[in-house]
């Protein structure tokens, strides 16, 4: 199996910078970080340290802060961990700077708000002809940063080059499984940040425990059903980017998407419940529902999210329609 030559990181923030940290000391090469802004990434290397988003975190040595495309030409893997909805158009103006054949490792979670177009299908408009694999699954930045044990997946439908790519990332703490199913991948990753923000509502509307742990059952019920109209393979959603992401996203407070419920359910704005942070679920939900009814999945919890955030429902409303929903056989 070839090994995967100079890797690259699209993205400053907290998950980029992680990401850079672990692929730098995965193997011990040199790491491009690219950044928007040249201040910042300056700022960074002088630091060694990503102060705004990780605190205290200290950069790998092999990581090398960049706000110049032309860094970026010798890459023969590019980890592109810029936001979903900004996916597209980082890419239509870095790609002709890449190599030709420089395969991009998808690392945001989401659908395109405009669209309602996977990240895969994004990825193959913006950059044509360039191999394409995601890499999802249960991780906080901070815990991969700081060398913390965590395991992901990555998936691309040349299993050769997802096999090449996971063996590139792995470290002795960042564990990276690979498959060929992305799409199976990125709905995991995609979904569960819609549905974990219900079970943060929950939390936050003082429902307990034994609701959230009933909100995370037929949540993943959902996510199945979803992944199924969309051609993904079940066995992939019972694994790290499907269960586990969605189980570390529905019961922790550092989940961006979890405490954005939480927050909601305790009666904040939606403004005040961003609280200045990205909660990309909020920005998939109603993508993930225009999907799902087009393929005619019944996706309850994901409505109500999706009819929470856009002022049609209110959290009361909400939990009362799900509540009343005829039972039914569990399957």
């Amino acid at each position: 199996m070839t090994a995967i030559g100079p890797v690259a990181v699209l993205g400053g923030g907290a998950w980029g910078t992680a990401l850079a940290n672990a692929a730098a000391a995965a193997a011990e090469r040199p790491v491009v970080l690219w950044m928007r802004d040249a201040a910042s990434a300056a700022a960074m290397a002088r630091s060694r340290e990503n102060a705004r988003h990780l605190p205290g975190v200290a950069l790998h040595p092999g990581v090398r802060p960049t706000a110049s495309a032309a860094d970026l030409a010798a890459a023969e893997a590019v980890l592109v961990v810029t936001p979903a909805q900004t996916l597209r158009g980082v890419l239509g103006i870095l790609h002709p700077h890449l190599k030709p054949d420089a395969a991009l490792v998808l690392c945001a979670k989401g659908i395109e708000r405009a669209t309602h177009a996977f990240l895969t299908d994004v990825a193959a408009a913006a950059a044509p002809g360039a191999p394409i694999a995601v890499l999802s699954g249960p991780s906080f930045a901070a815990d991969v940063a700081r060398g913390l044990p965590t395991a992901v997946t990555l998936a691309s439908r040349d299993g050769a080059l997802a096999a090449r790519l996971a063996a590139a990332l792995s470290g002795p703490s960042f564990r990276v499984y690979h498959g060929s199913d992305p799409r199976g991948v990125e709905i995991g990753g995609a979904a569960k940040n819609v549905l974990a923000i219900a079970c943060g509502a929950a939390i936050g509307r003082g429902l307990g425990e034994s609701a959230r742990a009933a909100l995370v059952a037929r949540s993943f019920a959902e996510l199945m059903r979803f992944a199924r109209a969309w051609d993904a393979r079940p066995e992939t959603l019972m694994g790290l980017s499907g269960l586990g992401d969605l189980v570390l996203s529905a019961a922790s407070a550092q989940s961006r998407n979890f405490a954005f419920g939480e927050r909601l359910g305790r009666g904040a704005s939606l403004e005040d419940a961003a609280g200045g942070k990205l909660a990309e679920g909020a920005l998939t939900a109603q993508g993930l529902v225009a999907l799902a009814r087009e393929r005619g999945v019944e996706m309850p919890v994901a409505e109500a999210v999706a009819g929470l955030l856009s002022g049609t429902l209110s959290l009361d409303a909400a939990i009362a329609d799900l509540l009343g929903r005829p039972l039914r056989a569990e399957i």
